[in-house]
């Protein structure tokens, strides 16, 4: 039997060109909804897009910068402009961080990576919010395995995640009550674009990621994907402000 549990609702996704983030709008996509993908990769975006289209199912990318607040406003614009309405938003654009300890870490390495896995995510919210409380939807987040727990050389980024995981269960004590579900995801590593090439570069890395998952493997973005979809589903409506681990064991060791 097909499932169109999502049939008639519009989901936005960003970070949505490749990897998790274009697993959860084909998902979405899959399962009925309307979706927008936004990213700033212009042809990968163009390409997801097409291909969901492809699939039967209506889907459109905007080019946007998610740290930067006119570009996510109108993006929000637009996706309600299109399709009449937003039910679900996926705030899931995020930047691989450098690696240095504290004291070596770059100034500007540190705004970029805050501004758009941190500052992106609140300004995702602070333009879905309004859209979304008419329609008593729901908002992911993506955070991350290091969002719960600490990662040598990589403080930019464990801070940022763990930034989205108190900025989530903020707006989730604001909102529940206005019928908005928010939540955050804490994914253990997926096999995407960015994974595999590093992989290319440095094939003993995998014995390393392998090492990390209990589940002794790396997860598929579907994987990921299922996880947000439950979140937004009628079967998640008592679940607010959760950190939910997709990790393969990663923070229960």
């Amino acid at each position: 039997m097909s499932n169109l549990e999502f049939e008639d609702k519009v989901a936005l996704v960003t970070g949505a060109a490749s990897g998790i983030g274009f697993a959860i709008a084909s998902l979405f996509a899959q399962r009925g909804a309307k979706v927008a993908l936004v990213d700033r990769d212009v042809d990968a975006g163009q390409l997801a897009a097409q291909s969901i289209c492809d699939g039967g199912a209506e889907a459109i990318y905007i080019d946007t910068d998610v740290s930067n607040g006119k570009q996510v406003a109108s993006a929000v614009s637009q996706v309600v402009a299109k399709f009449g309405q937003l039910d679900y938003a996926v705030n899931n654009a995020g930047v691989a961080g450098e690696m240095h300890p504290v004291a070596d870490m770059p100034e500007d390495e540190w705004r970029r990576v805050i501004d758009i896995m941190l500052t992106g995510v609140f300004l995702g919210m602070k333009y879905e919010i309004p859209h979304i409380i008419k329609t008593k939807g729901a908002i992911v987040n993506t955070a991350s395995g290091v969002g719960l727990v600490g990662f040598a050389k990589q403080a930019a980024y464990t801070a940022s995640k763990h930034g989205v995981l108190g900025l989530t269960k903020a707006a989730a004590l604001e909102y529940g009550a206005l019928g908005v579900n928010i939540n955050a995801i804490c994914p253990g590593t997926a096999r995407t674009e960015m994974v595999d090439n590093a992989l290319s570069q440095r094939p003993e890395l995998e014995q390393d990621l392998l090492a990390l998952h209990p589940i002794g493997r790396i997860a598929e973005p579907e994987e990921i994907a299922e996880a947000v979809l439950w979140l937004c589903s009628p079967k998640a409506s008592f679940v607010s402000g959760v950190a939910l681990p997709v990790d393969g064991g990663y923070v229960a060791q």
